[in-house]
């Protein structure tokens, strides 16, 4: 129990400190930490989001003049939709093709973001 809480405690304090989503560092951990596999990892993680996880850190983001409320609410209709169409294609995926896939985009995003 207390490595799940760790690895929760880790991605909400780099969520909150640079914005990203806990999945970039709570998928990794689950497969290769505790022997999860891609599909059970994602599923879990996307379970995670369920409770309102970022509100306190956009919270205190909003009190500072950091958030575009329209915007934020846009992205969370795309996101919803998109994440069903998502889930429905990943569940057809074999492990490593998930695997690969989840991989490229870290590391796509991770590459433009260090050279942009």
């Amino acid at each position: 129990m207390v490595p799940y809480l760790l690895v929760g405690l880790i991605a909400g304090v780099l969520s909150g400190m640079i914005g990203i989503g806990g999945g970039v560092f709570i998928v990794p951990a689950l497969v290769y930490l505790f022997g999860y596999s891609q599909h059970m990892a994602q599923g879990t993680t996307l379970a995670m989001l369920i409770p309102p996880i970022g509100i306190l850190a956009a919270l205190t983001y909003y009190k500072q003049g950091h958030v575009n409320l329209p915007v934020a609410g846009l992205l969370c209709l795309g996101f919803v939709l998109g994440g069903f169409i998502g889930a429905k294609f990943a569940v057809g995926f074999t492990e490593i093709v998930l695997r690969k896939i989840f991989g490229a985009c870290l590391l796509t995003i991770s590459l433009y973001m260090i050279f942009k």
